[in-house]
């Protein structure tokens, strides 16, 4: 137990005190927060190339239409031609010509754009929904309908859960949109939590063998307390930089947001569709999405996601190990050993993707048991509380699976690690398994 311990500790100290482990650990939560302000502003820009439309609608379609801050419209009484000989004097970026409507029921409607230069993506989009806005107002005035009695048509619909069971408390409309946004951030750490540190652990395996350091080591202690060291230790390296980040890139996104100035009125601006929604109304739904985060279950969500990472690590950095001692210093002969350990992983992550959507599903229950899936999808599903039944087998079979590939990985591993030259295969590895020595 002794040479264990200080396998994990060697493991331990020397990436923990690596320059680079240092720096990727600080400045990754620092990137984060530079990426957040870069994305903020990039998704908050808007032109401010002012644009001038002449607008020639003969049939009278548009009785007037609304500017904006960079778009302005003017109507015309001359022709086409003679405005494509003149626009550029009267300082017009483009003509817009309104056809007239056949059929006033006609539920589309082509509108031509003369310009040398194509109007700008977000500009254009702009330019079809006032379009269709003075275009409604057109058709009910020509049909003689009430407009407010057709604005008393659109009702919007809001489902509100309400519990069959009295005892249970009320779950709201938001919260199944707060459990799946955490559920997929959490499911996504796992995924490359479990790709990172399982890769360290096969490359660090791989530069003991290939510098035959590990022949020295071998002497002293056993493959398997060699081998559990090295994912222990490696593990702890995990743990140690996803606790930093925890704590800091909360602390950064906060101090961004107090030096920016970032708020939820300027980024109701980042799109056409957030620019409809009423500040008052953002505001309180992100009150309501604070208010639902905290009500999560956080004493029992922290302890069973940290299970989970440590069961799932201990899954395929096993795997990793082993393929690892099998292989020698050319990483690109064992793509076709790291090929079955990183399907599960890819197809765990699209589950995930789909369980969050539909968290009590067949598919979330049975991929939440999975031992291959279960790492990365059952966290995806703690916010949604499942039934406690799936939680508990979901922790026998991750621990059981768990053990059994280190007990497997350590028969290949005490094998492999003193293997040169011989390239490994599936059938050869099948040989190490029954090997006796």
């Amino acid at each position: 137990m002794n040479k264990l311990w200080l396998i994990i500790q060697r493991e331990y100290l020397t990436r923990v005190k690596k320059r680079s482990f240092i720096l990727a650990t600080l400045l990754t939560p620092l990137a984060f927060g530079l990426f957040a302000v870069v994305l903020f502003f990039i998704l908050s820009y808007k032109s401010d190339d002012l644009n001038r439309i002449a607008i020639l609608d003969k049939a009278g379609i548009l009785k007037s239409i609304s500017d904006e801050s960079n778009l302005i419209f003017k109507f015309e009484d001359a022709s086409l031609e003679e405005m494509k000989k003149t626009y550029v004097e009267k300082n017009y970026d483009g003509i817009m010509v309104i056809p007239p409507m056949k059929n006033i029921q006609d539920t589309r409607l082509t509108v031509f754009y003369y310009s040398d230069d194509p109007l700008g993506l977000d500009i254009r989009i702009m330019v079809e929904r006032k379009l269709q806005k003075s275009i409604r107002k057109y058709k009910i005035s020509a049909l003689n309908l009430d407009a407010k009695e057709l604005e008393s048509l659109d009702t919007k619909v809001s489902i509100n859960p309400e519990p069959i069971d009295e005892t249970k408390a009320d779950v709201s409309p938001m919260a199944a949109i707060v459990g799946a946004g955490i559920g997929g951030v959490m499911g996504f750490i796992m995924y490359l939590a479990v790709f990172i540190y399982g890769t360290m652990v096969m490359r660090s395996v791989m530069e003991e063998k290939t510098s035959r350091i590990v022949e020295v080591m071998i002497s002293s202690v056993k493959p398997f307390q060699l081998m559990l060291g090295k994912i222990i230790g490696v593990g702890g390296v995990g743990l140690t930089q996803l606790t930093i980040w925890a704590i800091l890139i909360p602390i950064i996104t906060i101090v961004v947001q107090g030096i920016f100035g970032f708020d939820l009125e300027s980024s109701a601006d980042m799109n056409s569709a957030a620019a409809q929604i009423d500040p008052d109304d953002m505001q309180a739904m992100a009150v309501q999405v604070i208010a639902e985060i905290k009500a999560l279950n956080w004493w029992a969500i922290g302890p069973l996601f940290l299970f989970y990472f440590l069961g799932g690590y201990f899954l395929y950095a096993s795997l990793f190990a082993a393929v690892g001692s099998a292989i020698g210093d050319d990483l690109g002969e064992g793509q076709s050993l790291t090929i079955p350990i990183t399907i599960p992983v890819a197809l765990a992550l699209y589950i995930m993707i789909v369980v969050v959507k539909a968290p009590q599903s067949s598919l979330a229950t049975w991929s939440s048991i999975f031992p291959f899936f279960s790492p990365i999808v059952m966290p995806s599903r703690l916010a949604f509380n499942p039934p406690l039944w799936e939680i508990i087998v979901s922790m026998l079979v991750l621990i059981v699976t768990s053990l059994f590939f280190v007990w497997l990985s350590a028969r290949i591993y005490r094998v492999g690690i003193l293997m040169y030259g011989k390239k490994a295969s599936f059938k050869e590895l099948g040989k190490w398994l029954f090997y006796r020595g």
